[in-house]
């Protein structure tokens, strides 16, 4: 579980990133959940955009991915959802304890 400050760190890493997925109509599913745990896998920290013709609200749709892939929920900022999974092969961010 994430700490508020290390939530904090994480929230100012994903500032400047644009989100790498988009949940649309179909909502969430299998391979999107596979694809997402490999990005994780490779960059630890990214962002999900909601689109507008996505049938789940945002929080369903974070609670989807984070139990699929087994990451962290930063935050939700308006559509978007910000992801944190510890990589084991590619560690690139040290949180603050």
């Amino acid at each position: 579980m994430l700490t508020g400050k290390q939530k904090r760190f994480l929230r100012s890493k994903a500032h400047h990133l644009n989100p790498i997925f988009q949940v649309g109509k179909g909502g969430v599913n299998e391979n999107m959940i596979k694809q997402i745990a490999e990005a994780l896998e490779a960059r630890e920290l990214f962002k999900v955009s909601v689109l507008q013709n996505c049938e789940d609200d945002k929080d369903t749709v974070a609670n989807e991915l984070v139990n699929g892939t087994g990451a962290e929920l930063v935050q939700i900022i308006g559509n978007t959802i910000v992801l944190y999974k510890e990589s084991k092969e590619n560690k690139q961010l040290r949180l603050p304890n």
